[in-house]
């Protein structure tokens, strides 16, 4: 019936595009249906993505073709580099990595500015080319400077990256982290923090990817801060806690009622899978968190 249903849609768009305007509208809506019926049996209320450093024994062109029978449509943490694969197999990068500095030397530094400055001139325009819209940033480590200066000086830096975010139709995303157990000292490690510096810098052109492995460890009460402050969360990340492993039962985040909290605000964004597999077959795990997720 849904095939029927989805070829009738089909010829009734053809028969429709009699001008260049309507052509190009069924154009879009036949590359939405085709990926509908790659996403068998989802329900088409989350875009799903993929982190790949989580697969290091899986090749980006396997985990495209595996990831694409259950729904996926990005593979993400990618480099510039490494796009053209997705792109090759119809699906996009959805936040693009390669940032200077990487977790630890972040833009709390004046003196890394120029530098993560010189790379997003140069990164940006690549990204938008190739349609990824979204790239990576990180606040960098305390290393003893105080949170208030912390904030002041990634505001001073992301403000000299907007004219060019903006230039290039991008949005640059800060990850929360959390500092308990995988990154140590890592400065924006609480919403809260990351929500202030987003008012502070006061631009569409910059918002949080708010990982929900990360912020359970650090403070807990999810739901509540992504209906509070979900303006600000353009992005989220899956993960088990403890352990960081598959999201099932097998630990203590009930990731069904996140989603649909996240729905709820109206999100259009990607929520991609983040978790280190601890079962052999590391596809079938991935094909589980994406059908958890898919509320």
């Amino acid at each position: 019936m849904k095939r029927t249903a989805t070829f009738s849609r089909r010829s009734a768009l053809k028969t429709l595009a009699g001008t260049a305007a309507i052509a190009a509208i069924a154009e879009d809506l036949n590359h939405r249906l085709a990926a509908e019926d790659h996403a068998a049996g989802g329900k088409g209320n989350i875009n799903h993505s993929v982190c790949k450093w989580c697969y290091p024994d899986i090749s980006l062109d396997d985990l495209c073709t595996a990831g694409k029978e259950f729904g996926l449509k990005s593979v993400e943490l990618l480099t510039l580099d490494q796009i053209p694969t997705v792109l090759k197999h119809g699906m996009t990068c959805a936040m693009v990595s390669g940032v200077p500095g990487g977790i630890t030397k972040g833009l709390n530094r004046l003196e890394h500015h120029a530098e993560i400055e010189a790379w997003f001139e140069s990164a940006a325009p690549q990204a938008a080319k190739f349609g990824c819209r979204t790239i990576i940033c990180f606040s960098g480590n305390r290393a003893g400077q105080d949170d208030e200066l912390g904030m002041k000086n990634c505001a001073i830096g992301i403000k000299r990256l907007l004219p060019i975010a903006e230039k290039n139709d991008v949005m640059l995303t800060m990850e929360l982290l959390n500092s308990k157990v995988n990154h140590p000292d890592y400065q924006c490690d609480h919403s809260k923090w990351g929500v202030a510096l987003c008012e502070t810098v006061g631009s569409e052109r910059f918002k949080l990817l708010y990982d929900i492995y990360h912020m359970q460890i650090m403070e807990g009460d999810m739901i509540a801060t992504i209906q509070k402050h979900h303006h600000w969360f353009a992005h989220y990340h899956t993960g088990g806690v403890p352990g960081r492993h598959e999201i099932d039962d097998t630990q203590e985040i009930y990731y069904p009622a996140v989603m649909k909290a996240i729905l709820a605000t109206g999100f259009k964004g990607f929520v991609a899978q983040e978790f280190i597999p601890a079962r052999p077959d590391k596809i079938a795990s991935l094909r589980q968190g994406v059908e958890i997720c898919d509320v």
